[in-house]
């Protein structure tokens, strides 16, 4: 049996889940906050914090945008009602954005990541997602160089 939540378990606004990797696995050039189409379900998982966006992509169809591979788990007191763990969800961005996003994902190498998952001071599903370009194993090794770098920095000084 299910185990029973109670109110205090519910993630009312903050940080859900992260991509830790988004940053170093990419280089981002630009930030976007977009809203989620999402069922009753997906809402009630997500607030238990029951999600990983880490192999999430952004994808075009028909002039929209939909983030694929992000997993939701699904509600243990679902009744009747549940939804598929791995879908496509529809992302809800002004059409400015939009078409911006869409003409940079047509260009090579572009990929629209998902970066951070969160609830906003409303109560509501917000993605943080990134247009970014694959980053070159010489580019990692730099970013590593950097990190290790700016830690001795911090443990010298402090």
């Amino acid at each position: 049996m299910a185990k029973k939540n109670t109110k205090s378990d519910f993630i009312t606004s903050g940080l859900v889940a992260q991509n830790r990797r988004a940053h170093f696995d990419y280089e981002i050039s630009e930030v976007f906050i977009a809203g989620l189409e999402l069922t009753g379900t997906e809402v009630k998982s997500l607030r238990l914090g029951h999600a990983n966006i880490n192999d999430a992509y952004g994808i075009e169809q028909n002039g929209e945008l939909y983030m694929s591979n992000m997993f939701i788990a699904e509600y243990a007191n679902k009744g009747y009602e549940s939804h598929a763990e791995k879908r496509n969800r529809k992302l809800l961005l002004k059409k400015k954005e939009i078409i911006k996003i869409i003409n940079e994902l047509n260009r090579k190498g572009s990929t629209l990541i998902a970066i951070k998952l969160f609830f906003n001071e409303k109560g509501r599903a917000k993605l943080e997602i990134g247009l970014g370009k694959g980053k070159k194993i010489y580019d990692k090794r730099e970013t590593i160089k950097e990190r290790d770098w700016k830690r001795e920095q911090a443990r010298l000084l402090g």
